[in-house]
């Protein structure tokens, strides 16, 4: 059925709308000329609704309440339990003792609860696939604006049809996939859709596509003359024709994969249903040599053999590891929430605990989201700004004249053209964009002598002018050499210096904030020295200049002039300059002639560290030259009369820098064997740059890869590029989904970011799809396991060691409860073969120490916080089972040391003298006292349990030791619930002498066999099971099954298309 629905699907034509002029497109809509101008006729659009269907996407089909029942209760475990209690209600059917019915209705209702508890659990806990496709038709228009018979009319967006002719305005939510054919400065925000978060000019003109190109290869940022269903009307309206609706359009495409990617089991989960199979045999086995051994050795009837049988199976099955399992992920959640992870399925948290690779965004993950001045160049000095400092004081500048004094390493071979090319103040528009993302890029950086060549530059001598080495300048300086920044500005800075209110573009609010943190009262000034007249900015000339009267900050001398303060790209700054201001200080004394090499080397200086660069420059003019409120054109300053005329006073230096924290987070993460890479939009050398500070770029991982780059790639190609680089630059969201993809096929596990609508395949794909909770789109949390409430890197880094104490936690609680369930089941058949004539203990008690023991017990184990060393073991092997040698060992030795000590306990409290019920009251504490004592030691994996320690981190562990004592001796002395329910009697003083030496002796043994371990693993020995097991699923990659994408990704532009 599945291959039948892919031949429909390849076989369905895909129409480059984009690469159609707008008759062209007519024509293949089978519509006449008219169209443009009368639209549909009534009867037409009837016609095209009843052909291609309501203009909405179709929906997964969705799981029935009895399909998700049915889910839980179809394994053996259940239904060894179901027949327990079959088997239960005929006896107590047939019973003529009250207490045997009695007995026998409370292990019914009992069975019954485990199991309802069980399902209720798996069903509350099913993923929410279908709520990705919810959250994607919420995006959809409700209504739309259409020319139908020549009018203008409001249609419900589902009864929009190909062919319809639709009107946009302002705001606009568009309603299909549209053709334009008529734009008035129309713009779409298309950030959800496209992953560009600036929008997107509109054009009518067809995408001209290169000779040998697919047009499908042409990304959905570039297909300018269309517009996507889904997203917004930015600026202007326009008018086009819908050529795609429902689930042909690209949002329908993205809802056929979000519902077509099947959600992973987690590797726990596979094991627990492993570990469910191997118990069922093992029980099953068991049960039948009980049977055996009941009536044949024993003497019992046939239904008291089954019975005793039943009670032994009972006994083994782990009624309570379900719920136990479920403890562990929700306490785990819990502390993530607490750490802003919020996890939407409990069991991702143990996919973080295997994580071999981080894919993260760059921008508001991995740095701030906060445009900053980062550094501060001078004709002979340069200041680095300490932009995590929350403090007004000039301190925040330091000079440094080592601070990226030099090119980064791999442009250093490079001209100065090159380098401004790869890096932020390039001119070339990025992909989706009519124009550089930069008001202030860089177009041409030409050396006077025509020379492009590094070197040229003359030495600077190092001087102490304004401080030295090491120092701050004072606040005075600062305020001097940043006015201009801050005048020539209509930029409003946000509340204390924040971003909570801001006006303005990002690029131009750092210099404001940094002379805000420096001490400068930005309003202050702005009031001492308002506008006079400017030079509005324009991206013709990428500068501006606003003239203003003298403040005290521009010295003295300056009686009848104007004050010029001029901002703008360098390479156009540099030229209208024929001074510089000498270590930034002002005044007619420190005015020398530009060293216009100096300046040009330090653009491409910066550019090379991926630093955007604006130029600050100040002239004086008489005050009658001009009058107030002149609107001044660009040749006030680019045309002088004087030729070049300015005074160059330093260059800032901009960046989004790294989160502080996540320098940390990446280290402490590379030391626990994770890879970080960065996946980003931006330029190659930010990328590279920030990769560097990060320290995600290094002598391993030296260089980056661009989204061109690899849309070039083969299959095979990327698969070994993903293993070679960490930095993945000028990346679209289409190519996310491959690199998982090869990710995985190289065996590795991958956790990946996104915001986007297209990232929610991605995400989906992913091992660990992680989604932004500030930014991010609700498709994209919908889609992923883990949203981060703070957008913040470090808080992927907690979620990984929240994930590897989840493994070693879930591991303790098998440590728990296997050995306490096999001694349950092992001690009523052993009792049997030594030569009792009744079972040890009986069904009620089976049942009860089972749930008790896994609901307390088994959650002290549970939530145990990490053990010290959690993350600088290396990430878990692939494949690596959850019972590997060493915790298989150590199971065995407390299923051998409890069935001993149980039955032996039984024969020592016979050979004193007591009766059947007083025997069986014994192996009940010695049970359950014993689990005690496992316990306490599986606390800790390696560490010694003889230590103070025991008493202190996990405060739960005391309060469920001392629930289990008191309900033991409550349970073995209240008179009728401990004959008629639990079929036992009152203890005597020496059997509780019995109980206290075997939970010793338990400990003890427990506490020697880690004694040995710690001291093989300090011989070498593979102690924590990394080295494969003979039971370990392979831990290579199988080869993918086709491209590393999934079916209708090109359409999308997922990946491209082979030429």
């Amino acid at each position: 059925n599945m291959g039948k629905e892919d031949e429909i699907e390849e076989e369905k034509p895909v129409v480059s709308w984009h690469a159609l002029d707008v008759s062209e497109c007519i024509e293949t809509l089978k519509l006449t000329d008219d169209l443009l101008t009368n639209g549909l006729t009534t009867a037409e659009a009837a016609e095209r609704l009843a052909e291609y269907g309501p203009n909405k996407m179709t929906e997964a089909k969705k799981t029935t309440l009895l399909e998700l029942i049915w889910k839980q209760v179809a394994n053996v475990l259940v239904a060894i339990l179901v027949t327990v209690a079959i088997v239960s209600a005929v006896r107590a059917a047939t019973a003529t003792d009250n207490e045997d019915i009695t007995t026998n209705w409370i292990q019914v209702g009992l069975i019954v609860g485990v199991i309802t508890v069980n399902t209720w659990i798996g069903i509350v806990q099913e993923g929410s696939a279908e709520k990705a496709a919810e959250a994607l038709k919420n995006m959809l228009s409700s209504d739309a604006q259409v020319i139908r018979n020549g009018t203008k009319v409001m249609v419900p967006a589902q009864d929009v049809v190909p062919g319809d002719v639709v009107v946009l305005s302002l705001g606009d939510r568009i309603p299909a996939d549209l053709r334009m054919f008529e734009v008035a400065n129309l713009a779409g925000q298309e950030a959800m859709l496209t992953g560009e978060s600036v929008p997107i000019d509109k054009q009518t003109e067809k995408i001209d596509i290169a000779e040998g190109m697919n047009p499908q290869q042409t990304p959905l940022g570039d297909r300018r003359n269309m517009c996507f269903s889904a997203t917004l009307v930015a600026q202007g309206s326009g008018t086009g024709i819908a050529v795609t609706t429902g689930d042909d359009t690209e949002i329908g495409t993205i809802n056929a994969l979000v519902s077509k990617v099947k959600k992973k089991k987690t590797n726990v989960l596979k094991q627990i249903d492993t570990v469910s199979k191997w118990l069922a045999f093992f029980i099953s086995i068991t049960a039948l040599i009980t049977f055996l051994v009941a009536k044949f050795k024993t003497g019992m009837a046939a239904i008291e053999a089954v019975s005793t049988a039943l009670v032994c199976a009972v006994a083994m099955i782990p009624e309570g590891l379900e719920a136990i399992v479920t403890l562990t992920y929700a306490w785990a959640v819990s502390n993530m929430a607490k750490n802003n992870a919020i996890i939407r399925a409990l069991p991702a948290v143990e996919t973080l605990g295997s994580v071999t690779v981080i894919c993260s965004d760059k921008t508001g993950t991995l740095t701030q989201n906060v445009m900053s001045l980062t550094a501060f160049i001078t004709s002979n000095a340069r200041y680095r700004n300490d932009v995590n400092s929350t403090d007004r004081v000039n301190t925040n500048f330091v000079r440094d004249d080592g601070f990226m004094a030099e090119r980064a390493n791999h442009q250093l071979q490079r001209t100065v053209s090159q380098v401004i090319k790869d890096g932020p103040g390039t001119d070339e528009p990025r992909r989706g964009h009519a124009a550089a993302s930069n008001h202030f890029a860089i177009q041409s950086l030409h050396t006077p002598a025509d020379s492009e060549d590094a070197g040229e530059v003359a030495e600077k001598v190092s001087d102490s002018v304004p401080v030295a080495e090491g120092e701050s300048p004072s606040t005075e300086w600062i305020n001097a050499a940043l006015t201009g920044g801050v005048l020539c500005s209509k930029c409003v800075l946000g509340e204390n210096g924040s971003r909570k209110g801001e006006i303005g573009n990002p690029t131009e609010l750092s210099i404001l904030r940094a002379s805000y943190f420096c001490g400068i009262d930005i309003e202050q000034l702005k009031k001492d020295a308002p506008v006079v007249a400017e030079v509005p900015f324009s991206s013709e000339y990428k500068f501006m200049a606003t003239v203003h009267a003298p403040t005290e900050a521009d010295g003295p001398g300056l009686d009848g002039k104007y004050v010029v303060h001029a901002k703008g790209a360098p390479d156009r700054m540099v030229n209208y300059c024929a001074y510089q201001a000498k270590a930034g200080l002002l005044g007619e004394e420190y005015r020398e002639p530009i060293d216009k090499n100096y300046w040009i080397e330090q653009i491409a200086i910066l550019s090379s560290h991926g630093l955007r660069v604006l130029a600050l420059c100040r002239a004086e003019i008489p005050k009658d030259s001009i009058s107030p409120g002149d609107q001044l054109g660009p040749e006030f300053v680019n045309e002088n009369e004087k030729g070049p005329w300015l005074t160059l006073v330093g260059l800032c230096a901009i960046m989004d820098p790294p989160r502080a924290e996540c320098v940390q987070a990446i280290k402490e993460a590379h030391g626990a064997g994770v890879r970080v890479a960065m996946i980003t939009g931006d330029h190659k050398d930010t990328a590279v740059a920030i990769g560097h500070m990060l320290g995600i770029v290094d002598e391993t991982y030296t260089d980056a890869l661009t989204g061109p780059e690899l849309d070039e790639m083969s299959d095979d190609d990327l698969r070994q590029a993903v293993m070679t680089h960490n930095v993945f630059a000028r990346a679209s969201p289409q190519n996310k989904i491959r690199i998982v993809k090869a990710l995985q096929a190289e065996g590795q596990v991958s956790g990946m970011t996104g915001d986007g609508v297209n990232d929610a395949p991605a995400l989906r794909a992913a091992d660990m799809g992680v989604a932004m909770g500030k930014e991010g789109t609700d498709v994209a949390r919908e889609a992923a396991e883990m949203i981060l409430a703070d957008d913040n890197f470090a808080t992927i880094v907690t979620a990984v060691r929240e994930g590897r104490v989840v493994w070693d936690n879930l591991r303790k609680v098998l440590l728990v409860n296997t050995p306490i369930n096999n001694a349950q089941g092992l001690g009523v058949l052993f009792g049997l073969i030594c030569g009792l004539k009744e079972a040890p203990l009986s069904p009620i008690q089976v049942l009860y120490s089972n749930l008790i023991c896994a609901i307390t017990l088994g959650f002290v184990c549970a939530i145990e916080p990490a053990e010290e060393g959690i993350m600088t073991m290396p990430p878990r092997r692939v494949g690596k089972r959850l019972i590997g040698r060493y915790l298989f060992l150590r199971i065995a030795i407390g299923t051998i040391c409890l069935v001993a000590a149980v039955v032996g306990s039984v024969f020592w409290a016979k050979s004193l003298g007591y009766n059947q019920k007083q025997m069986r009251a014994q192996a009940f504490n010695v049970l359950d006292f014993g689990a005690i004592s496992v316990t306490l030691s599986a606390r800790f994996a390696y560490n010694s349990s003889y230590h103070k320690r025991i008493f202190v981190g996990n405060d739960y562990c005391w309060y469920s030791v001392a629930v289990v004592a008191v309900l033991q001796v409550a349970l073995t002395y209240i008179p009728g619930l401990n004959t008629a329910v639990f079929s036992m009697s009152g203890m005597a003083g020496p059997q509780w002498g019995i109980v206290a030496l075997f939970m010793v002796v338990m400990f003890i043994v427990m506490e020697a066999e880690k004694a040995v371990r710690r001291n093989l693993k300090m011989k070498g020995k593979d102690t924590d099971d990394q080295e494969k097991w003979v039971f370990d699923e392979d831990g290579n990659p199988a080869e993918p099954e086709g491209p590393l994408v999934p079916k209708g990704a090109s359409h999308l532009n997922l990946a491209e298309l082979s030429k």
